[in-house]
């Protein structure tokens, strides 16, 4: 696979945990400005999770706004959850702002290749070259252009089936990709990482993969290297939620405990509950 133009790799650090602990580090140092454009029903969730991990959430979504806040923002989330046209129309006009500025943009390209406005949009949007691509397997699949077997947002095919369709788009787009599933595998073509970490209860609360893309914004807009984001990304997330369901049996308990975890997450416990590889 064609080697992606991703930033200079960590190589001060021992291992890819190392890296992790690093990039969560720069995150709660620098507390990015995460502009999210995202979907109606995930806000609330989204904006939680920024602020519980200590990167800070904006929600601009005005098309003139939208543009003149990349000023502003460090980091774009472009979620294409409950698209319309309106919002087509604040994306397509914020994406290329971010671009001159310098700044990061992430895709999370919601139910694309089973529904077909979103789809023609998304493939539209990547010629503007994603920093990172976060979506489960049967959207990076269908983003790739290639037959998957998703239903609306639900994927029908593992993470492991994605990681060609994956490569083939770091090599279109220069993005780094992120696979969610039940292992979450992150690549730039040339390297992939993967994480084991997470619970089922993940997948049983509205938003947790679409907050997950906001993080990858905000992890990016702190790491030169985008594999670093992606896999930082894939860790915090998925640790935080193994350890809240540890203690929060119910979906709404654990969106709770989910937050309070990611307030919580450091070092010492990514070193100890990590499976990084």
């Amino acid at each position: 696979m064609t080697t992606a133009n991703t930033g200079a790799a960590s190589n001060n650090s021992p291992s890819p945990i190392e890296d992790v602990v690093l990039a969560l580090e720069r995150l709660r140092a620098r507390c990015p400005l995460t502009h999210c454009m995202t979907n109606e029903v995930v806000k609330d969730i989204t904006a939680n999770v920024l602020l519980a991990v200590g990167a800070s959430p904006a929600m601009v979504e005005h098309a003139e706004e939208a543009q003149e806040f990349a000023t502003m923002a460090d980091a774009l989330l472009v979620n294409l959850g409950t698209l319309d046209d309106v919002q087509m129309e604040a994306m397509r006009r914020a994406i290329p702002a971010y671009q001159r500025a310098g700044k990061p943009w992430v895709l999370d390209p919601v139910a694309v290749g089973a529904l077909g406005v979103r789809t023609r949009f998304a493939r539209e949007i990547i010629a503007h070259r994603p920093a990172l691509i976060r979506g489960n397997a049967s959207e990076i699949i269908g983003l790739c252009g290639r037959a998957s077997r998703g239903r609306g947002a639900d994927s029908g095919d593992s993470a492991e089936e994605a990681l060609d369709a994956a490569g083939e788009l770091t090599a279109r787009t220069g993005a780094v990709v992120l696979v969610t599933g039940a292992v979450d595998y992150a690549t730039d073509g040339a390297r992939v990482r993967s994480c084991a970490n997470g619970h089922a209860l993940m997948t049983r609360v509205t938003g947790v993969g679409c907050a997950q893309g906001a993080l990858a914004a905000a992890f990016a807009a702190v790491c030169e290297d985008r594999l670093e984001a992606a896999l930082a990304t894939a860790a915090v997330m998925a640790v935080a939620g193994e350890i809240a369901a540890a203690r929060a049996a119910h979906p709404g308990s654990f969106r709770v405990a989910l937050l309070d975890e990611l307030s919580r997450i450091d070092g010492e416990i990514l070193r100890q509950r990590a499976r990084i590889a």
